[in-house]
C-alpha cells in the first residue's frame, strides 16, 4: 500500500491580468510521502502561495489534479472540501495568528473542540501535544507572555491536534531569529519522527531548506529538484 499522503499531477494554474493570461504553474508535478519533510523556495511572484492554496484545496487548478490522502480535491463540495481538510491538513503560518485571549493550551485545544470532540479529552491532546514541543511549562500563559519562538511552538501544536497527515507552512520561520528558527525546525523533526507526519516547508531561508528530506525549487511553473 502507497503511504504517498499528498500529491500534484501536471498541475497548471493561470491568472487573467487585464488583456492577458500569466501562466504560474504549468505542468507540475509533486509527491510527499508521510513522515517526509519537503522545502519549496522561490522568488516572490514564482507562485508558492498559489502552490500552497492548491495543496490545501483552496482553490482549484485549471488543469491536473490534486490529493490528499487518496482524496482527490475535484469534486468535492466546498462543506467535504472544508471537512477532508480539517481532518487531514494543518497549517502554520510565517505570523501565529494566536488568539490573544486564550492560554497557550487553549489555543492548542480550540480547534479539537470545533471538530467535534469534548474539551477534556482536546485538552489531554493540547498538553501533550505542548509538552512534546517543550512548553509543559508555559501553557496557561497567554501569547502576550511567550516568546516569538514560544508563540510559533504553540501554533505548530494547533496545527497538529486534529492529527493531520501533513502540515504546509508558510515562511514559518520568518519572524523567527536564528535561536528560535533552529529550535522550533528541531521540534519539527521530532515531531515528524514521532507521529509520522508530512510537513511541506515554503521558504525564503537555504539553511532551514537544507535540513529537510526533500529540497525543491519552484521556478518557470515548475519544481526542480535540489536534493542530492
Amino acid at each position: 500500500m502507497s503511504n504517498t499522503i499528498l500529491q500534484a499531477q501536471a498541475v497548471s494554474k493561470a491568472f487573467a491580468d487585464a488583456d492577458r493570461s500569466i501562466q504560474v504553474l504549468e505542468d507540475l508535478n509533486f509527491k510527499l510521502a508521510a513522515g517526509t519533510s519537503a522545502a519549496i523556495i522561490g522568488a516572490s511572484g514564482s507562485g508558492k502561495s498559489t502552490l500552497l492554496q492548491l495543496l490545501a484545496g483552496l482553490d482549484q487548478p485549471d488543469t491536473g489534479q490534486i490529493e490528499v490522502a487518496g482524496r482527490p480535491w475535484h469534486g468535492m463540495s466546498a462543506a467535504q472540501s472544508a471537512r477532508w481538510r480539517n481532518q487531514h491538513l494543518g497549517f502554520v503560518f510565517q505570523f501565529h495568528h494566536l488568539l490573544a485571549e486564550f492560554s497557550a493550551l487553549e489555543n492548542v485545544a480550540f480547534p479539537a473542540i470545533m471538530a467535534g470532540q469534548k474539551p477534556s479529552e482536546a485538552n489531554k491532546t493540547a498538553s501533550h501535544l505542548l509538552t512534546e514541543l517543550g512548553l509543559q511549562e508555559r501553557m496557561n500563559h497567554r501569547p502576550a507572555a511567550l516568546s516569538g519562538g514560544e508563540r510559533q511552538r504553540v501554533a505548530i501544536a494547533r496545527a497538529l491536534v486534529n492529527k493531520p497527515v501533513c502540515v504546509l507552512m508558510d515562511e514559518p520561520t520568518g519572524n523567527l531569529d536564528q535561536a528560535n528558527a533552529q529550535q522550533v525546525l528541531s521540534q519539527l523533526q521530532l515531531v515528524k519522527e514521532q507521529f509520522d507526519t508530512a510537513f511541506v516547508i515554503v521558504t525564503h531561508d537555504a539553511a532551514i531548506a537544507q535540513q529537510q528530506d526533500q529540497r525543491w525549487q519552484l521556478q518557470d511553473g515548475g519544481l526542480h529538484s535540489l536534493s542530492v
